[in-house]
Parts: structure tokens; C-alpha cells; sequence
């Protein structure tokens, strides 16, 4: 049975957009996970910051980083990644888990593949941006039968919002009035 969702495309295609608006959509539901910022300079891109739902913050990447661990121009920062999981991880009870996204620069963690996995296992749906490109844990999400992929598009970006909040609220437990 599918209870998690992830959205592939390339870079730039509307990922974060996509979950941006979902997560708009569903403010009636307890959210966990994070979406992910562009850190912008004078119009250049110089790294990328990770936004809970519970207001945390913290820098994943950026140029003026050591490059000890990079994806192109950025160094990486698995430390803050690592701290920023576990206190995601400490927002529960979650009704639903929103991740930005399951990319190369998050995947050079243990910590944080451990934990994406346990979420993809748990109960509770997950959905999920997830790199277009890429081995390892990447593909193996995608191979995974409790998902169903959808490949972002610029004539399904709009649709896409509207049948994922259905799934979604199809797959939440309904609420008991009192």
C-alpha cells in the first residue's frame, strides 16, 4: 500500500514550490520535516538554508563553506544538517512528514538516511522531494514499494498540488469530532 509520496524533476523545476504550497494547504494537519531555502546575494545563489515547520532553522550549504564536503561550489555542513534532524525529529505527534528534499548534499549524511528511512517505514505518510539524478539511498527510495513517484513537470506542476493534497488526506486517519 502506498503511504508515501515522493516528487522527482530536474533542478529548478518546482520542487520546493510544490511543497511550499502543499504544506499551505494543509495547515489543519500537524507537519513535521522541512523545506529547504535558496540564500541569495546580490541575485546569486550562495547556499541553502533547511526551514522547520516549527520555525528552526539552519544553513545546509553555502560557498563560504570548507569545501571537505561539496556539491559543486558548496561546502556542505553535515553537522547543522545532523542537529537540525534530530530536533526535527523531537516535533512529534506528526500527522505528516514534508521533506526538501532527499538530494545528494543531504544523502553524505548516515544520520539523516537513517532517519528518512524510518519515517518512509513508519505509519505516518511521507512526502517527499527527491533528486532526479542519483545512486545509493536516492534510488532506493524510489524503488520502494509503499511510494509512488511523480515526475514534476511544467504541465503537471499545477495539478500535482491539488491530487497530492487529495491522496494525502485520503491516507490521514479522519478525526473524531468530540
Amino acid at each position: 500500500m502506498v503511504t508515501n509520496y515522493l516528487i522527482t524533476g530536474p533542478p529548478g523545476s518546482g520542487k520546493t514550490t510544490l511543497l511550499r504550497r502543499l504544506s499551505q494547504k494543509l495547515v489543519d494537519i500537524p507537519l513535521g520535516g522541512f523545506l529547504t531555502r535558496e540564500i541569495r546575494q546580490q541575485g546569486v545563489r550562495q547556499g541553502f538554508t533547511l526551514e522547520s515547520f516549527q520555525g528552526k532553522k539552519a544553513v545546509l550549504a553555502h560557498v563560504s563553506f570548507p569545501r571537505t564536503i561539496a556539491v559543486g561550489k558548496y561546502g556542505v555542513d553535515l553537522a547543522a544538517l545532523e542537529d537540525f534532524v534530530e530536533e526535527m525529529m523531537a516535533s512529534q505527534p506528526v500527522s505528516l512528514w514534508i521533506i526538501d528534499e532527499i538530494g545528494k548534499m543531504e544523502c553524505f549524511s548516515s544520520k539523516f538516511t537513517q532517519v528518512v528511512g524510518q519515517l518512509l517505514d513508519s505509519p505516518v505518510p511521507v512526502v517527499a522531494s527527491v533528486a532526479l539524478k542519483g545512486g545509493g539511498f536516492i534510488a532506493e527510495v524510489k524503488q520502494r514499494p509503499d511510494v509512488q513517484l511523480f515526475h514534476l513537470t511544467p504541465q503537471n506542476r499545477e495539478l500535482l498540488v491539488t491530487e497530492l493534497e487529495k491522496l494525502i488526506r485520503k491516507a490521514l486517519p479522519l478525526k473524531k469530532e468530540k
